[in-house]
């Protein structure tokens, strides 16, 4: 396997009266084709750590790189044009907009990178849908879908430009436990056909599907970490 994403020492911290730090020395290799569960206390840096990994944030201090890159002196332009290129996001709540179908919103990543003309992303976005069992739903709007449902389209958006990888923030938060087993078992196939992903999430049942589990304490990976039973 190759490295897809590795960081060293990465500290944030929220300046104020009383300095907070959310993300506290943490270092990590991800490989290819990896899924990664970051676990940990309410409150640990979960999700701070998410949001630097996926580029949405930027540390205080340490390095990070994607494919072997540097990511250090990018500007926020360039940054921006790396995730939309390479990184694909999925959170708690989906986030596909209600005046599109379920299609069009697969549609959007590409449009905006333009690899794809209108029609090519129109058959690709499909054949995501019919990848993740939604092709049914392709032409309806989100607020005509379930929780589940919204979630499996949700990820075919963040498939939409063929990300190298996908970082999903507590991606089963909001879903049932039918919802849940399904996002979870479509996470495990999408790492067993060689996709990345990295998943923020409480669930110790969604984590036992991952490769291996980083638990958080404080802002800091905890190697002795455990889920309660």
């Amino acid at each position: 396997m190759s490295s897809v994403l590795r960081a060293e020492h990465l500290l944030r911290r929220l300046q104020g009266d009383v300095p907070v730090t959310l993300v506290n020395d943490v270092s990590l290799d991800i490989q290819r084709g990896e899924f990664i569960c970051i676990m940990g206390p309410s409150g640990s840096g979960k999700s701070s750590l998410l949001y630097l990994l996926g580029l949405l944030d930027r540390p205080d201090s340490g390095q990070l790189w994607l494919e072997g890159e540097a990511l250090a002196r990018y500007d926020e332009e360039r940054l921006a044009a790396l995730r939309l290129a390479k990184l694909g996001f999925v959170f708690q709540f989906h986030f596909l907009l209600a005046e599109f179908t379920v299609q069009q919103n697969v549609m959007l990543p590409m449009q905006r990178l333009g690899r794809r003309d209108d029609g090519a992303a129109r058959a690709y976005a499909l054949h995501l849908l019919e990848r993740l069992g939604i092709a049914d739903q392709a032409a309806k709007f989100p607020s005509q879908l379930s929780g589940g449902q919204r979630q499996r389209a949700a990820l075919a958006r963040a498939l939409a430009n063929d990300p190298v990888l996908i970082l999903a923030d507590e991606p089963t938060g909001n879903l049932d436990s039918a919802s849940t087993l399904n996002v979870r078992q479509i996470l495990r196939s999408l790492a067993d056909a060689g996709q990345t992903v990295v998943a923020v999430t409480h669930d110790a049942g969604f984590a036992s599907a991952a490769d291996r589990c980083i638990g958080l304490v404080d802002g800091s990976i905890d190697p002795d970490w455990r889920p309660a039973a």
